[in-house]
């Protein structure tokens, strides 16, 4: 009854009650809990408690972005990030006291025009978006006692505590005798592992009405490893026979996708035993251990063959400790600079810039108007629009909804801890609670909005600001509004939903760039795993992005209709590039099934495009 009720429910609706799952990511909630607790007792004890609340903060939104993953890989998702921080707050702590009203919001307006565009990258240059106007709107509406500089250094110190306990932490449950496992690349073990579970569990369900998900589960496996493998690295090379091994192990993993693909394509069920192989190596892989021997597939068609040379590829792959590097993902400035400049970006950069500015002007007439009552700073309007606006968090009704709630219920919580908590003592301690259970309030945007509530008004408490729940549930309902109108203000030149046509028409660039290079027959065989790889996460990413759009209130809903089909055709063209390409390998000729289904496939692709209003971008 309860799913019957759940689905008669508006997918906007039913997008705000949707939580994510998975066990609890207790490393994060250690680091969580050792992140701004320790650093506001050092800097109570030392006097200095605003820069301890500055690093605090830095810890907290460092916290948001510590997402499991590997060590390596966290240099960039909470380091950039935290660099953008630091630029926000400064350009933010010496615009504020040195402009008025109207220059200041002028200066946060182009700011987040330009933090918009380039959110439009991916997510990590989102979260530095994000961490930017954040960190000018503390700046320029919390001003400190402190120097500007002071400010910023505490800052970069709070971000870069949590990263520190993110690099050099063992993950908690690691036995003595699993020494000779290296903990500082089992983010990437585990990714590599995945990848040989995700494709034993694809060879099972070949045949079946599973294999569609199991393919988009070995993607998003793939996609995990080639970004845990991706870090920086202290040499150019892998520095560590440990390190060589893992990219070995996950370049041995890539022919084995593409033969399973393929099987699947050809919707024949193979034996049972043809997912024992990679299912064995995904063991090695976690245990640091050899593969052993193999149970080798039956070689009668050219799919199961490619599997079976695969496996002894993999192997022997294992067995050296070394093999191709082609876990880097490289784009060119040339797509980067599409991303930013191009329609995704510019609508992106104009709604971020227009909602940040506009709760910012706001925000300043409410202070100068004295409406905000016993507290002084005007900060918190634009900070909660920027979590508002950004499209990449989810569709904007749900993400206004759940900013609502949590901040009602977070704001109640705390003004029922404050009147109860000794203070500092009880406040520092709710900070570090707070801390711990951000990780796994990531969860459900509601949730972590709760949690964050909590404990930015614990800080800004244990900074001297008196306790202020009620307005800051004004001034969140107010940013909502502010978000919910221009988030469906048409724009000048945008069609909307620019960002779902500008991530289709990558997928379609992508996908041809993959089919171009299988049928020109190159024997360049690290290239056209590059360019698979590439092809199906493009295809993933513009999913995400229909997905979002598809829950969004009709008014923008509309906007990517039938884009969702757009991507299923693209993904059976892609599919069928990869059964090609395993074909090509094995007898260098296709049969007519395969050019009979490209055809038909580039035909429809056209067809649909054409009912979108959208163009091929490459023939």
């Amino acid at each position: 009854m309860f799913t019957d009720a759940a689905r008669a429910l508006p997918p906007w609706l039913t997008h705000a009650l949707n939580a994510q799952r998975g066990p609890v990511p207790w490393n994060a909630v250690v680091r969580g809990a050792l992140a701004g607790g320790p650093l506001l007792v050092a800097a109570l004890a030392a006097g200095r408690t605003s820069l301890g609340v500055v690093a605090a903060i830095a810890a907290m939104l460092a916290g948001i972005n510590d997402r499991p993953g590997s060590r390596r890989t966290s240099v960039g998702r909470i380091g950039v990030p935290a660099l953008a921080g630091a630029a926000g707050l400064l350009v933010g702590t010496y615009a504020g006291p040195h402009l008025g009203a109207v220059a200041l919001t002028l200066v946060l307006t182009g700011l987040g025009l330009v933090a918009g565009s380039v959110s439009a990258v991916g997510p990590v240059a989102s979260a530095a978006g994000t961490q930017l106007l954040v960190g000018s709107a503390v700046g320029a509406g919390m001003p400190l006692p402190d120097p500007g500089w002071q400010s910023v250094l505490a800052f970069l110190s709070g971000a870069g505590w949590l990263l520190l306990l993110r690099l050099v932490l063992p993950t908690p449950g690691f036995a003595a005798g699993d020494l000779r496992i290296d903990f500082r690349f089992d983010g990437e073990r585990a990714a590599v592992a995945d990848v040989y579970e995700a494709v034993a569990a694809l060879l099972e369900a070949v045949g079946t009405g599973d294999a569609v998900a199991r393919r988009a589960a070995l993607t998003a496996a793939l996609d995990q490893a080639q970004d845990a493998l991706a870090g920086p690295r202290l040499r150019r090379r892998a520095s560590t026979a440990a390190e060589r091994r893992l990219h070995a192990q996950y370049a041995a993993a890539l022919p084995l996708g593409e033969a399973a693909t393929a099987l699947a394509w050809a919707e024949q069920a193979v034996p049972a035993r043809a997912a024992e192989g990679p299912r064995r190596l995904a063991a090695a892989v976690r245990g640091n251990t050899s593969a052993g021997p193999l149970p080798a597939p039956s070689r009668t068609d050219p799919a199961l063959r490619a599997l079976d040379d695969a496996l002894l590829h993999a192997a022997e792959a294992f067995d050296r400790g070394r093999g191709r590097d082609l876990h880097t993902r490289r784009r060119s400035a040339r797509a980067l600079t599409r991303s930013v400049l191009g329609a995704g970006g510019r609508e992106y950069g104009l709604r971020v810039g227009l909602c940040f500015g506009a709760s910012a002007a706001v925000a300043q007439a409410l202070h100068h108007g004295h409406w905000y009552g016993s507290h002084q700073h005007w900060y918190w309007m634009p900070a909660t629009a920027i979590f508002l606006v950004k499209p990449d968090l989810g569709p904007l009704a749900s993400r206004v909804l759940n900013r609502a709630a949590g901040t009602v219920l977070g704001a109640l919580l705390f003004a029922g801890f404050a009147a109860v908590l000794p203070r500092p003592e009880g406040l520092v301690a709710l900070v570090a609670v707070c801390g711990a259970l951000v990780p796994v309030a990531a969860r459900h945007f509601a949730a972590q909005t709760t949690v964050v509530t909590v404990l930015v008004l614990a800080l800004v408490m244990v900074g001297g600001e008196p306790q202020a729940s009620a307005g800051r549930i004004g001034e969140t309902l107010l940013a909502c509004a502010i978000v919910l109108v221009a988030g469906h203000l048409p724009l000048p030149g945008q069609r909307g939903g620019a960002g779902v046509r500008a991530g289709i028409d990558a997928a379609d660039a992508a996908a041809h760039a993959y089919l171009a290079h299988v049928l020109s027959e190159s024997g360049d065989r690290a290239t056209r795993w590059t360019l698979r790889r590439e092809a199906y996460r493009t295809l993933a990413q513009a999913r995400a992005a229909i997905a979002r759009a598809g829950a969004e209130l009709p008014a923008l809903a509309r906007h990517s209709a039938g884009t969702d089909e757009v991507a299923a055709v693209l993904e059976r063209l892609v599919d069928t590039t990869t059964a090609c390409a395993v074909h090509l390998d094995d007898s260098g000729r296709l049969t007519p099934r395969h050019t009979e289904r490209l055809a038909a496939l580039r035909n429809e692709l056209d067809e649909r495009r054409g009912r979108v209003g959208g163009r091929r971008t490459l023939t």
